[in-house]
């Protein structure tokens, strides 16, 4: 519904070119994650959420990561973020071990059988991504859409004291 030129509405709608960016944009992202979703459901087992957990503790220190900061890293509640380690623990990919001098805090640790899997794994996620993204794009594209990506971020990231924050809840 655009009632952009009515102007006893109070409300600011999208314009036609807005609403066709907004609308291109929401159509990409859902395919584009469904592609992943189904290129890793095949090679792996795993959905992409998953997968992003593996490779977030592949690259911490000691492929370590507190519970809380793996939910603040990967933008998720941590509720999820349970249920999802739960999953990863199961398959012997993850395990979660106490924090010495924090009982109720824990860390979750990508074993040497999880690494495997995201060597093994790896070569055909960044080919699905290569070929659904990059390869479709000239290198301005690809440049321009980083920029507006960071942008569209940082405008979301609360700093302030008290935000609702996913991984908070």
């Amino acid at each position: 519904m655009n009632t952009a030129t009515d102007p006893a509405d109070r409300h600011r709608w999208l314009t036609d070119d807005e609403q066709r960016v907004w609308r291109a944009y929401l159509h990409a992202t859902t395919l584009l994650e469904d592609h992943l979703d189904r290129q890793l459901q095949r090679d792996a087992g795993m959905p992409h959420i998953y997968y992003g957990l593996l490779v977030t503790l592949a690259e911490a220190p000691r492929r370590r990561l507190r519970m809380t900061e793996l939910a603040m890293r990967s933008k998720i509640t941590r509720s999820r973020l349970s249920h999802a380690v739960a999953r990863l623990e199961k398959n012997g990919w993850v395990r979660r071990e106490d924090c010495p001098g924090d009982k109720r805090g824990q860390f979750a640790v990508l074993t040497e059988e999880g690494l495997e899997v995201l060597r093994r794994t790896a070569p055909g996620h960044v080919n699905a991504v290569r070929q659904a993204m990059f390869e479709r794009l000239t290198p301005e594209q690809q440049k321009a859409l980083g920029e507006i990506m960071e942008i569209v971020a940082e405008g979301l990231q609360p700093n302030e004291a008290g935000a609702d924050l996913p991984w908070l809840r």
